[in-house]
């Protein structure tokens, strides 16, 4: 099993890739290629995909981690090329959601309408296996821990704004000779809550956690409880890019020497 960062905000040195604030993974295995999520634009998607070397054509299935433009931008070019290809996403994800900040309120989520231009749209907001030892994880319920927010992501409440529920925040979790893998977008419903969903869904705990972890806005006493019990449950080797953050990254590296790996654009991870 390979997992390579396509997109990320930053690239790996002496790499063709370009960077954007996005995030996409492929996951290659048994001759399988998934892709989790599509980075914030199709002219970055495309060009890395031929840097990597695979045509957009050989992509098995994307899956969506949740609706906004950052994970979702290149989709759109994606189907272009192959309208047929199967894409896995929370019903969730086809809703508004918006960035509200001082003065202004702008669309966050996805330009375009996806059931007219996905011919082969899957919705669900249960676990599914959508290819062996590949599983989808839906909704990540219940949330007894801090999320992954931001205090400007909203949604329309009738007349009202309110905070984002993040109810389309869904991962990966990969079977593999080590263990199980968790693969994240954001992971806005808070990684705890995601790896207490992956326990009580699998009865394991990932060895390995890949992606972002929204912690760049968190508070250092959120992510000091985290690394707490992160220690408690015994931490997995931790592969964060995107969302979570520099001091973030900082701190886990302090806490957990030799198991935090930052993973930018043109990194890849062999699995057994």
């Amino acid at each position: 099993m390979r997992v390579h960062c396509l997109i990320d905000n930053c690239v790996s040195r002496q790499s063709t890739y370009w960077g954007e604030h996005g995030l996409s993974m492929l996951i290659e295995h048994d001759g399988v290629r998934l892709l989790y999520d599509t980075g914030g634009s199709g002219d970055v998607l495309l060009h890395n995909l031929d840097a990597a070397g695979v045509a957009p054509e050989r992509i098995d299935a994307v899956v969506l981690s949740h609706n906004h433009r950052d994970h979702t931008g290149g989709l759109e070019a994606l189907l272009e090329r192959t309208a047929s290809m199967p894409v896995y996403a929370h019903p969730a994800a086809l809703e508004e959601h918006f960035s509200r900040r001082t003065g202004s309120t702008l669309p966050k989520g996805l330009t375009f309408d996806l059931r007219a231009r996905a011919s082969n749209l899957r919705l669900g907001k249960e676990r599914a296996e959508i290819f062996p030892g590949m599983f989808i994880s839906g909704e990540i319920q219940p949330r007894h821990h801090p999320e992954g927010r931001s205090t400007h992501h909203v949604v329309r409440a009738g007349n009202d704004w309110i905070p984002d529920p993040y109810l389309d925040d869904q991962a990966l979790v990969l079977e593999s000779g080590e263990g199980l893998v968790l693969v994240c977008g954001c992971c806005h419903a808070g990684l705890l809550n995601t790896l207490d969903w992956v326990e009580n869904q699998f009865s394991q705990t990932p060895v390995i956690v890949m992606g972002g972890l929204h912690l760049a806005s968190a508070e250092p006493s959120i992510v000091e409880t985290l690394m707490e019990a992160l220690a408690e449950r015994g931490a997995p080797q931790l592969y964060p890019n995107h969302c979570t953050g520099e001091e973030a990254l900082i701190a886990l590296t302090n806490a957990f020497p030799g198991k935090v790996h930052p993973f930018p654009a043109g990194s890849t991870l062999t699995i057994d």
